[in-house]
């Protein structure tokens, strides 16, 4: 098969689909795959290591989108919607039920839209779960430096020094982000308090940290009391496909300390907050009701070489499903692809992004036997 490597055009976007190992994996298994040339200088994977294994560097992204597999890691940007096929496979991060316009745009273009946050095995996201790793850790460093008076925060060091109290970390969301968030709040030295409504997944964290982490069951009293408390709070919630539950009111927001820190790492699918809206890093804090919020919407590219090692070293193995078998005989075949599956030449075949976005739901089964 034809495989086309773009590189990204999202804001601060420097990860890449497809690493020169994996290059090499798929011309083994006898694939052809095209690599815009710069896909991945920036992150140490220059042209020239692309071709020393047999990709086709190509100067367009015309060149890329013209392959009837595309890989790679974030939504199409406006600049390559004009680009895409009908019928051609997209395999990429695509949050659609929190962008009705960019949906509306892949159904008219009716692609295939198999979308790495909903593929689904053995009850995990094994496509979200590096970047879920990387974007909690990164959402305790990145709101520790939010903190600082120059970045608007309220001078509060995380962990404290002797004879001061060290800050108070707050992560709703018991998963992989919340999970890897209070790994590093802890390592810091903080305060930390988890929140969930799965008490088995709290009883086990608790274990795992050895009761160094305060765990409490989330809902509403809970969540408004604890957040005035908060010097960092960390909105980590997660429904797949879906968009985050609004958990936190702008009354809730508003009776935070002034210069305290919103992390909302699910900002890609809507954010859980009322006072969240899409950031870039290139921008990624503003501030509002005296709370400094960090709404970046790609958080895992600001450490883009360790994030696209550990994106492609789970993506590789579905990639090569989808070019070996071809994408009807992969979704077939494959119970995890078809979890996968959003989108299929006009119609909307995940059930959540159908429901927030009001369109008519195919089952993946279905698609795939069409």
């Amino acid at each position: 098969m034809l495989i086309g490597v773009p590189k990204e055009t999202k804001n601060h976007e420097y990860r890449v689909g497809v690493t020169p190992a994996g290059v090499r994996a798929l011309r083994l298994a006898g694939h052809t795959v095209r690599v815009q040339s710069g896909a991945a200088e920036s992150i140490g994977f220059p042209d020239e290591a692309y071709a020393s294994v047999g990709a086709n560097i190509v100067p367009t992204a015309a060149d890329v989108y013209a392959c009837p597999l595309v890989v790679k890691v974030k939504e199409p940007q406006a600049d390559e919607l004009a680009l895409l096929q009908e019928g051609q496979t997209l395999f990429c991060y695509l949050h659609l039920a929190a962008d009705a316009e960019l949906t509306a745009q892949l159904v008219q273009r009716k692609i295939i839209g198999i979308a790495y946050e909903t593929v689904e095995e053995s009850g995990l996201l094994p496509l979200l779960m590096p970047m879920s790793e990387v974007a909690g850790r990164i959402a305790t460093q990145v709101g520790a430096n939010s903190l600082h008076i120059a970045n608007g925060g309220r001078g509060v060091l995380l962990g404290g020094v002797p004879g001061t109290a060290p800050g108070r970390v707050l992560i709703i969301g018991a998963g992989t982000v919340g999970t890897h968030a209070a790994q590093m709040a802890l390592g810091l030295g903080a305060d930390v308090i988890l929140l969930d409504t799965n008490l088995m997944r709290l009883r086990h964290l608790d274990e795992v940290f050895g009761g160094r982490i305060g765990t409490r069951y989330s809902e509403p009293h809970t969540i408004e009391e604890l957040a005035r408390e908060a010097d960092l709070l960390i909105g980590s919630v997660l429904i797949p496909g879906k968009r985050a539950p609004k958990l936190l009111s702008r009354d809730i927001i508003r009776n935070m300390k002034k210069g305290s820190v919103l992390v909302d790492v699910a900002i890609d699918q809507g954010g859980c907050a009322e006072t969240s809206r899409p950031t870039t890093h290139s921008e990624p804090t503003y501030v509002e009701e005296g709370v400094v919020h960090y709404c970046v919407t790609n958080i895992p590219a600001a450490c883009a070489r360790t994030s696209t090692q550990a994106l492609t070293n789970a993506t590789l193995p579905f990639l090569l499903q989808l070019a070996s078998q071809g994408t009807v005989q992969a979704l077939s075949n494959s119970a995890a692809l078809r979890k996968g599956l959003n989108l299929y030449r006009g119609h909307v075949t995940q059930s959540n992004v159908a429901d927030d976005l009001g369109y008519p739901y195919l089952p993946p089964e279905q698609a795939a036997q069409a």
